[in-house]
């Protein structure tokens, strides 16, 4: 018998045969999973129109912007919204970004008057602008002159005077057996003091001073299309604190350790040194805002010139009362708030980062200023910024 041509008769028979086979299974197999065949297919068909869709969100939004105002961030029936356009956040005039950041919040040395008010605790500081410097008189007066003209016939001039516009008489009042008068006279009227701090401004007016020129800066925002910015407000304690130390976290005075004066013996900071001698640093009195060395922030005087307001009430144990993430104490029943940084009548001691103090929210004094503040909104790496 012809085994050989049995064999391969056979072996060509099954290679006709099992590809026949299998091409039915699959026909087969096709068949009887149409669902999952169709369900299989929505899927892409989702998927396609999603690519869609993300074009849609992308090289296609002006077909999505020339629709219907109500079906903007829509394309073929489906949300597809993404950041509005146009938005950027820019530095406001005067102002510097501060970077978050996480320190030891208070006394960064000893606590040589014994408050007991500033023990240490770590905080957490968000993204935020700050006035490089402390709000000057001709600042303040572009303020007090639109409430001059445009308020006056809402909150009357009496209410203006007593309330928004700076009390010159403090430095009469505020120091017993002294001299103010030139200084009542001239410091807020002449153009000699224009870039000095303003000050026998209370807090309640500094508040009012940043709403107004929030409505100012957004009014301008808004006339020219822009979305509108976070408004100017004081800055909180943390803040203040934060800013002040300039991004050394442990840093006693502004400009860092541990003495007020440079290498050379001059003097870091406008206060009274020696016992008294008021001279010393340059200045009997207040100096220019932008008068000596900024930290490195590029904050200009954090320490002495003039002490300032700060959004916080005041309180003996706010360490144990507030929070470790952008810090605040908002008691809006107690009326003492605090001031930071010391002033031109003040010893070193007043200049530290970290030491306290506050004063009544209506009380306005020759020695006390403020700057603003403002929100960065998100948190970005910075490098926009350079």
């Amino acid at each position: 018998m012809n085994y050989g041509g049995i064999f391969r008769k056979s072996l060509l028979l099954l290679l006709v045969v099992i590809p026949v086979l299998f091409l039915e299974s699959c026909s087969s197999g096709g068949s009887k999973s149409k669902g999952k065949s169709t369900a299989s297919s929505k899927g892409r068909s989702s998927k396609g129109k999603g690519e869609v869709a993300s074009k849609g969100k992308g090289k296609n939004s002006k077909n999505s912007r020339s629709s219907k105002k109500e079906d903007v961030g829509m394309v073929n029936g489906e949300v597809a919204a993404t950041a509005r356009k146009g938005w950027k956040q820019t530095t406001p005039l005067g102002m510097v970004l501060i970077t978050s950041g996480s320190y030891m919040m208070g006394q960064a040395d000893e606590d040589v008057a014994s408050t007991s008010v500033s023990f240490n605790k770590r905080v957490t500081v968000a993204q935020f602008y700050m006035d490089d410097t402390e709000i000057t008189n001709n600042e303040y007066r572009q303020f007090t002159s639109v409430m001059m003209t445009d308020s006056i016939s809402v909150l009357g001039e009496e209410k203006i005077l007593a309330e928004y516009y700076p009390d010159t008489t403090v430095w009469s009042k505020d120091f017993t057996y002294h001299n103010g008068d030139p200084m009542t006279e001239y410091y807020f009227s002449s153009p000699a003091f224009d870039m000095y701090p303003v000050v026998g401004v209370s807090w309640v007016a500094a508040r009012y001073f940043c709403e107004w020129r929030t409505k100012a800066y957004n009014d301008y925002r808004t006339s020219e299309g822009m979305y509108i910015s976070p408004r100017f407000r004081l800055p909180s304690e943390a803040e203040w604190e934060w800013a002040a130390r300039g991004g050394k976290a442990s840093a006693k005075y502004p400009w860092g350790n541990p003495y007020v004066a440079n290498g050379k013996g001059c003097l870091l900071a406008n206060f009274k040194p020696h016992r008294g001698n008021y001279d010393a640093d340059g200045y009997a009195y207040t100096a220019p805002a932008n008068q000596f060395n900024p930290n490195d922030y590029g904050l200009y005087n954090m320490a002495g010139n003039v002490a300032e307001w700060c959004l916080d009430a005041y309180a003996d144990n706010s360490v144990a009362i507030t929070w470790d993430l952008n810090t605040i104490n908002d008691d809006k029943d107690e009326p003492r708030k605090v001031i930071r940084g010391g002033s031109w009548k003040d010893v070193a001691y007043y200049l530290e980062t970290g030491t306290r103090s506050y004063e009544y929210e209506n009380k306005k004094r020759s020695y006390i200023g403020f700057r603003c503040a403002m929100n960065h909104l998100g948190r970005s790496s910075g490098k926009e910024f350079k």
